[in-house]
């Protein structure tokens, strides 16, 4: 993964950090990409489609096909709904944090024990938009205490750039988010 810096958006995403013991090193990438579970494969394929489904949905609306719309709507509320059930059995709950910010180079989150700089970690990070999961490896960059716990900072040592663009996307959409929240506060 070449070594590059993306902004980061502070917003809580549920994480999965799993330390990898001091003796097991990062993989090499073509066994990373086989170890990968099928849900998060399957996530990532979703996440493209519904891009597609985006656009044919913007043709139908200008030629007012309004049932069409609904049925495709509905189909894709049941493949998101199917997508995060199999997504749940894979989140485990020994592993389980929040983010306190994340973006396409590295997250940030709470954890009540200290990891040392350079550790290594297995990575599950769970999106809400796009609707996605993302498997990776990374390391410790930042650890210091605060409020009774450590904020630690993971940097992504191994990811598919299909899932570095999913994390861009999902960077922005937050982002957005915050934008508009702010211009409504603005104009109250």
């Amino acid at each position: 993964m070449p070594d590059q810096e993306y902004f980061t958006v502070h917003h809580n995403l549920t994480v999965n950090v799993e330390p990898l013991p001091p003796e097991e090193s990062i993989p090499p990438f073509d066994q990373f990409e086989s170890e990968i579970p099928a849900p998060f494969l399957v996530a990532s394929e979703f996440s493209h489609l519904d891009v597609m489904n985006d656009n044919a949905r913007n043709e139908l609306k200008n030629k007012d096909l309004k049932h069409v719309i609904a049925l495709l709507d509905t189909q894709n509320a049941k493949l998101n709904l199917l997508l995060t059930f199999l997504l749940a059995q894979q989140d485990i709950n020994a592993f389980r944090y929040q983010t306190t910010s994340f973006g396409a180079s590295q997250f940030s989150y709470l954890a009540p024990a200290p990891l040392a700089i350079e550790d290594k970690v297995r990575v599950k990070l769970f999106l809400e938009h796009p609707a996605a999961a993302i498997y990776s490896y990374g390391h410790v960059v930042h650890c210091e205490p605060k409020d009774g716990q450590y904020l630690i900072t993971i940097k992504y040592d191994l990811l598919r750039d299909l899932d570095e663009d999913l994390l861009i996307k999902a960077a922005l959409y937050q982002q957005q988010k915050i934008l508009r929240q702010r211009t409504l506060n603005r104009d109250k």
